[in-house]
């Protein structure tokens, strides 16, 4: 069946000008004549200092936009969240725990509704945000990858994927300074186990999904294993 989605899929956000211009693109108008709306969920699994996502959205923030929202998927009616996911033009999710993000998404029932406003709505999603839309987001992927301990901080041992929109899966920050051991052999090593595809980018980079057309945006470097 074919998707009737488009969404931004990147590692740190929108951190240069081909990033941003793709964003436009698909949204078709100016920042300053849409809204967004900005999740943080993923990031408040994550202990220790936020400045990382302070600075994430302060970077969003002052691209212009129309109205600035800010919405946690926990603790509010569902119908509340998904009229305020639909009030949006972009929405925008925030990095952190996928793993969290993920049950987020399915523990609050929200999974279907959030894909009907995919349908209609630009994505646009950071690391954890990113990483959410494989079929293969499972405990099996948490140990080939090797952070299955992220799944079991949580007091979990298994993880549903929320909407099951592609095979391969994405692993972000590779090359950063932030994750040094997201190397070449770090890559090498996963896809040496790994039974699934796999896209790992940089921090300069993207993955770009519309309907059913994928590419990449990118002012930096990407791996892709078939």
């Amino acid at each position: 069946m074919a998707r009737r989605v488009n969404l931004l899929l990147t590692s740190s956000g929108l951190r240069n000008g081909a990033l941003r211009d793709a964003l436009r693109d698909m949204l078709g108008k100016p920042f300053g004549s849409a809204n967004v709306v900005y999740v943080p969920t993923a990031s408040v699994a994550e202990p220790g200092d936020h400045g990382w996502m302070v600075a994430g959205m302060g970077g969003l923030h002052g691209l212009g936009w129309r109205e600035f929202d800010v919405l946690e998927l926990n603790g509010l009616p569902q119908p509340m969240v998904l009229d305020r996911l639909r009030h949006a033009d972009v929405v925008y999710v925030e990095g952190g725990s996928h793993y969290h993000l993920a049950r987020s998404i399915t523990g609050n029932n929200l999974a279907d509704g959030f894909r009907e406003v995919l349908e209609s709505r630009i994505y646009t999603g950071v690391s954890a945000g990113s990483m959410i839309f494989s079929q293969n987001l499972t405990e099996h992927s948490a140990d080939i990858i090797g952070d299955a301990a992220d799944l079991h901080v949580l007091g979990a041992t298994t993880v549903q994927p929320p909407f099951r929109l592609f095979e391969w899966y994405l692993k972000p920050h590779l090359y950063s300074p932030d994750f040094p051991e997201r190397d070449d052999a770090w890559a090498d090593h996963i896809v040496e186990r790994a039974d699934f595809p796999i896209y790992f980018i940089d921090d300069e980079t993207a993955v770009r999904v519309r309907g059913d057309q994928v590419d990449v945006v990118s002012e930096g470097r990407w791996r892709f294993h078939p």
